[in-house]
């Protein structure tokens, strides 16, 4: 018990309770001891503890609960805006942690979180499980292997379908004050492996963003699911009886702090996207193409790498109306053979567990004495930064139309590296029916 981490579980939602409850007692026991929970809601903390079976003592109030528990490491699995209070707290107690994306919402609450990692040198991982799956990892190693040479842009598309992307639109996350936008809830994921792959930070920000199928587009809407006259209509009714442990957490508990796990997904006030697309410039002069969709009748995603010797594709699927293998398939193709295959199909099969495997080997990494990282998987909490100020600058310039620079929202991320943060160039080009502005622009034509 003396070699045990004593973790505290604060948030008991679906996360909390699977990933961080009970998947991480059953499989590593021998090397945590959960002493505590806290979640606002207490019967859903109950009704949690249950389902990890577990006799840790539960707590309404994180303050009181460092002080009583002590624990060593505390895991965040709270509504994204509350993570930098728990995440401070946690860290001012002596406590490192383990805190699930997005690490934050806004650059006041990246900063408070980096300066109290630094203030009590402890430490703040970001659970970036994406970057454990087998094929992300195979990737990586395909790209610092140098397959297809220098990357010079990358072309990488997500989609959610109608359950996935749907739910999104139910919850807390709906809100941008209280998720960032999927720009940084959803997007972080995809930021990060992207920032991980490169091996670069995001220099500079260009997007889309708007607000097609949900909220305000839908066309009736209702103060529930299970209370909306449309339920026979509707295609996006949720039967939250159908699922007993969603019953079980989030019913009952409702009653408490009035948070409905069906909510309406055409409720007017949602205000966040659901169709985006980014041009993101990496400080290695990597140019990325970006999208995220959240009603497709498919979910998964397709990425390509464009280099100078090659190319390397993957179409991941992970829920689609047909067969697919039990594997993914990575291409790697090659400009100049030489010797080589000009095509090769790599085979990577999928692995049991969440994310492919992905969410056991975050956990054998962040447990286990001596696990090697030799790809630099393990995520801190720079990391965690770094794909928040993505998401955060795809956000404003979706909704100013200019480009946004990262170092702008925050400096001293920047200032940090070794290499200086460049300007934006100018646009070499000559404009295109119009003046030329500062950082490459054009004013369209007197008249337009």
């Amino acid at each position: 018990m003396d070699n045990k981490r004593r973790f505290a579980l604060v948030g008991t939602g679906n996360r909390g309770t699977t990933m961080w409850g009970k998947d991480l007692l059953a499989g590593w026991r021998g090397l945590v001891d959960l002493v505590a929970i806290a979640d606002t809601n207490s019967l859903r903390a109950e009704r949690a503890r249950t389902m990890i079976a577990t006799n840790a003592p539960i707590y309404g109030d994180v303050d009181r609960m460092l002080a009583e528990a002590r624990p060593d490491l505390v895991i965040v699995c709270t509504p994204d805006d509350t993570h930098d209070d728990i995440v401070v707290k946690a860290l001012e107690s002596g406590a490192d942690v383990i805190t699930e994306k997005p690490m934050s919402t806004t650059v006041k609450k990246i900063r408070r979180i980096l300066e109290a990692e630094k203030r009590t040198g402890r430490r703040v991982d970001v659970s970036f499980n994406y970057r454990f799956a087998p094929t992300a990892a195979r990737i990586k190693e395909l790209l610092a292997a140098g397959e297809i040479g220098r990357v010079t842009s990358v072309d990488f598309h997500w989609y959610l379908d109608t359950r996935h992307g749907a739910d999104y639109f139910r919850r807390w996350h709906a809100y941008t004050a209280r998720s960032g936008s999927l720009f940084v809830h959803k997007a972080t994921h995809h930021f990060d492996l992207l920032n991980w792959y490169l091996d670069s930070d995001p220099e500079a920000v260009t997007a889309f963003a708007d607000l097609q199928m949900y909220g305000r587009k839908g066309p009736f809407r209702g103060p529930r699911c299970k209370l909306c006259p449309h339920k026979g209509e509707c295609d996006f009714y949720l039967d939250l009886k159908a699922d007993p442990f969603l019953d079980a957490l989030y019913e009952e508990p409702s009653e408490i702090d009035g948070y409905f796990r069906d909510g309406c997904v055409f409720r007017e006030e949602i205000d966040i996207p659901d169709t985006m697309v980014a041009n993101i410039r990496y400080g290695n002069d990597v140019h990325v193409s970006y999208s995220l969709n959240t009603f497709q009748p498919i979910e998964g995603h397709h990425i390509a790498f464009n280099g100078t010797k090659g190319r390397i594709e993957l179409r991941q699927y992970e829920d689609q109306p047909w067969e697919t293998p039990p594997e993914d398939v990575i291409l790697l193709v090659r400009n100049f053979p030489k010797g080589k295959p000009a095509m090769e199909r790599i085979t990577v099969p999928h692995f049991p567990g969440g994310h492919y495997g992905g969410d056991d080997r975050l956990r054998n990494m962040l447990f286990k004495p001596g696990a090697s990282d030799p790809l630099g998987q393990r995520a801190g909490a720079r990391a965690g930064a770094m794909s928040v100020l993505c998401g955060i600058a795809a956000l404003e310039s979706s909704r100013t139309g200019r480009l946004v620079r990262l170092a702008s929202l925050m400096p001293e991320l920047f200032e940090d590296e070794a290499q200086p943060v460049r300007e934006v160039p100018r646009n070499p080009w000559p404009p295109v029916g119009g003046v030329e502005l500062a950082g490459g622009r054009a004013s369209p034509p007197a008249g337009e």
